[in-house]
């Protein structure tokens, strides 16, 4: 295709997903808003049946140091008088990012409340729980604040401060499942859970079934309501905000979390924080925030015998969630049965074609993933063409010093997925060049993408270098060029150009592959254009964000890929008749 039809095609997309997307749909409720008290409920019907309490708790700490004692410069913190905190965006109303692209949920809001206590600045990094704790332990984080449910087999890697908050397990199923419990549960089904999560230790460990697991809560959810799982094993807070009326799927049955309690995370070693942490949750408590928070924001009844901080902190007034939760039944407030299911292609309109959500997505992808996206995918793109050339002239070289340690690197970076070296760059050279970082892990990402690129670059320089004839070198040094020039004058431009479009393809793969950053964890203003898709969708509980960001990609790739084709022909057939060189015209016809 002619690059001249180019802008007409793109325009013809554009118009096309236009009158595709103007569908009577409606955007979801914000789901990282605060649902506030009338949202409240009651405890799960089944709670007495499935646990008789939290049992013993050997954690709690009997007290707390007095808030007033708390030395700040004792405290470990990466920079003085900040808190680090990684957290995640999509897990509502506990951890998610606003409409404002702010850190919200009611474990970040009350974590605020603490430090501002403690007299400390708060700041929010957004990051992957699979990577969340291992962060922690590295200190590239000073908490982690995630909705954490205590293990043992996690108090290895942290340490944890004294409960916020407790969890219930909920079973959520498409509608009309024949699963109406987690005693119906069996081998064969698939059973959908967040990788690492507690409940994903549940279903192996209690059940013995063997779940499929996801990155995050939405794509679950999402997988569910198409009926790609069979159902799913969620955190309640995550069930009851991501359950919306008129979803084709329910919350069947709940049970408690035999696991202690939900903490923070903290570094193992770094006892004066924990320590400090538990003297502002107290305090927190005693002054009434914990309760208001707790009443916006997850407004449910406490399990009996649990309460939050440590044994001595007093008990959280707070109201009476089940004669809240029970007059709403009555009042007919909360009756689910009353929406009428939704035909399949009115799900998926609803699900990808949510117009009001394309206007509210396209500003955010613009001002915010776009320009991280190009900025990752180029600056990564100069590194790994600078390093891919060097790695393609030592892996032909004669020499062994130079071709074994270009085969060595290429086979490794080429051999290991890409999240890990990222992970292994962030957490392993994340500490050393932390004071020439500023411990942001921005850079970190760019040069782990680099990396990578230049092993697969390096292989394409080399394909191509190597496809050149022969001859073309010998012709070249029998002009009396050195070994050098001639590769770097005849040999070289001629492999390069060769494999245009093969690198062209690599430049997509990383542009594709810049959205793994986010593992090492970046503030809400460095997220790209997928992870600000999924942020929104997190939020919303739809996935026209995603789409939205999809859509950018495609802008990004289809014009890089028709240009390659163009200056690939361009270069093969030279300049058409009519872009003839006017000075050879006129010396032809001088002739």
């Amino acid at each position: 295709m002619s690059i001249r039809r180019l802008p007409a095609l793109m325009a013809s997309i554009l118009m096309v997903m236009g009158l595709t997307l103007a569908s009577p749909a409606h955007a979801d409720n914000d789901q990282c808003a605060p649902p506030g008290i009338n949202s409240a409920s009651a405890l799960p019907t089944n709670l007495a049946a499935a646990a008789t309490g939290p049992g013993a708790d050997k954690y709690t700490t009997p007290t707390v140091q007095p808030l007033n004692t708390v030395k700040l410069d004792s405290l470990g913190l990466g920079t003085p008088g900040v808190l680090t905190v990684g957290t995640l965006s999509d897990a509502p109303p506990s951890i998610c990012i606003n409409s404002s692209g702010q850190f919200t949920g009611f474990d970040n809001e009350l974590l605020r409340a603490v430090a501002d206590k403690l007299g400390l600045k708060i700041n929010f990094v957004g990051t992957e729980f699979s990577g969340l704790l291992a962060q922690t332990a590295a200190r590239r984080f000073d908490v982690a604040s995630s909705s954490i449910t205590t293990t043992d087999a996690r108090r290895r890697t942290v340490g944890f401060t004294n409960g916020y908050d407790f969890g219930y397990f909920s079973l959520v199923v498409p509608s009309g499942s024949p699963i109406t419990g987690f005693g119906k549960l069996a081998p064969g089904q698939r059973i959908g859970v967040v990788q690492g999560t507690v409940q994903e230790a549940y279903v192996v460990d209690t059940l013995h079934l063997e779940p499929v697991k996801f990155p995050d809560y939405a794509t679950v959810y999402a997988s569910l309501k198409t009926r790609q799982i069979d159902a799913w094993v969620a955190p309640s807070q995550q069930a009851s905000g991501t359950v919306q009326p008129g979803d084709p799927a329910q919350i069947v049955e709940n049970t408690f979390s035999l696991d202690n309690f939900v903490a923070w995370a903290v570094a193992k070693e770094n006892r004066p924080l924990i320590d400090a942490l538990n003297s502002g949750l107290d305090a927190v408590i005693a002054d009434g925030t914990w309760a208001r928070l707790y009443s916006d924001w997850v407004p449910r009844a406490l399990p009996p015998g649990w309460k939050p901080g440590s044994k001595a902190a007093p008990v959280p007034q707070l109201p009476d969630f089940s004669a809240i939760a029970a007059a709403r039944e009555k009042s007919g407030d909360h009756d689910h049965g009353a929406v009428a299911p939704k035909s399949t292609l009115s799900q998926l309109a609803d699900s990808f074609l949510d117009w009001d959500l394309y206007k509210h997505a396209i500003p955010v992808l613009f001002k915010t993933g776009l320009p991280n996206t190009v900025i990752l995918t180029i600056s990564a793109s100069i590194i790994g063409l600078v390093l891919g050339m060097l790695l393609a002239v030592a892996g032909i070289s004669r020499s062994r010093w130079l071709r074994w340690p270009a085969r060595v690197y290429t086979d490794i970076f080429r051999g290991l997925p890409e999240v890990v070296i990222i992970l292994l760059i962030g957490l392993g050279i994340g500490p050393v060049v932390g004071s020439l970082t500023g411990n942001n892990p921005y850079p970190l990402g760019i040069a782990a993408l680099g990396l990578m690129a230049a092993a697969y670059i390096g292989e394409i320089f080399r394909s191509g270098i190597q496809s050149v004839e022969a001859g073309q070198l010998e012709a070249s040094r029998a002009l009396g060029f050195s070994y050098t020039a001639s590769m770097r004058l005849v040999v070289i431009p001629q492999g390069v150009r060769r494999v245009l479009p093969a690198l062209m393809n690599q430049f997509i793969s990383l542009l594709k592959a810049s959205s793994l950053v986010y593992f090492l964890g970046l503030v809400a203003s460095q997220r790209e254009l997928f992870q600000v898709g999924r942020d929104l969708n997190a939020q919303t509980g739809n996935l026209s964000p995603l789409v939205a960001a999809g859509l950018f990609y495609l802008l990004l790739t289809i014009p890089l890929t028709h240009l390659v084709n163009f200056v690939d022909n361009r270069l093969r057939r030279g300049r058409p008749p009519a872009e003839e060189d006017p000075v050879a015209a006129v010396e032809q016809e001088m002739i």
